[in-house]
């Protein structure tokens, strides 16, 4: 089977040649379909700069990123648009909810874009909605929800075109300890049963644990790769704090 994601030997340098920064080093990683992926390190680590790089915010120094079978490194302009718009979805850690827009409206935003059917995209809200426990607040203003109820409108909003590859950016960093759980579980169950491809970017092993795999940066390099296989989520938490003691990490 062919991965939905394969970064082949990238590099990512800042500045310039008097002051430069590797903060990606020959990295090379696989996703395939279906998989939840946590990425972890300490800051300066280079987990960020390497999902900003598969989210395309940002562009390798060298080397190749392939999305499906499309080598997202050489994209530009309307393709690239196009690309970001149909096979990634996005769940940043601040929301990033339009405040005059109602939940429904949010969710159903990228749908109408496209020019799905009205009656689709109400079917399709509805599903999601119900999938994340969110259909009582779908017609409300994101100033009248809590934080975990906008985070799961954001994950619904990412989810709703069906994209390739979720991305998340720290998505429980604004969240309390109820509210993230809520918004793991949903994203495991989601991952499960829809086989939903989610690659999250965390410093945090109570999230990380909620993973199938998960994979350690240090220096822009990968240290270390754990799976969960049959394990308990309580034993697959202790085995990373393992390996974040050996980082040094957060």
């Amino acid at each position: 089977m062919e991965p939905i994601l394969r970064i082949e030997n990238i590099d990512k340098y800042y500045g310039n040649k008097s002051n430069l920064t590797k903060a990606l080093s020959h990295l090379s990683l696989n996703i395939d379909k279906g998989e939840f992926v946590a990425i972890m390190g300490a800051s300066g680590s280079g987990k960020t700069t390497l999902l900003n790089c598969v989210s395309t915010i940002d562009r390798v120094t060298a080397g190749h990123i392939y999305v499906g079978k499309t080598d997202i490194t050489k994209l530009k302009g309307n393709h690239l648009n196009r690309f970001r718009r149909e096979e990634l979805g996005f769940i940043f850690q601040d929301f990033n909810l339009l405040d005059t827009l109602t939940a429904y409206e949010n969710i159903a935003l990228a749908l109408s874009i496209q020019k799905v059917s009205v009656k689709e995209i109400e079917k399709r809200v509805q599903a999601i909605a119900q999938a994340l426990n969110i259909t009582d607040v779908l017609d409300k203003y994101p100033y009248q929800m809590s934080g975990g109820q906008k985070q799961r409108v954001a994950s619904a909003r990412a989810l709703i075109t069906d994209p390739k590859l979720i991305l998340a950016d720290e998505p429980t960093g604004a969240l309390d300890s109820h509210s993230s759980q809520m918004l793991l579980a949903s994203l495991k169950k989601l991952n499960e049963q829809l086989q939903t491809t989610i690659l999250m970017v965390t410093h945090d092993a109570f999230s990380a644990s909620y993973a199938s795999r998960v994979i350690f940066i240090k220096d822009g390099q990968i240290f270390n790769e754990l799976r969960r296989g049959n394990q308990e989520r309580k034993q697959f938490f202790d085995q990373i704090i393992d390996v974040v003691t050996l980082l040094g990490g957060e």
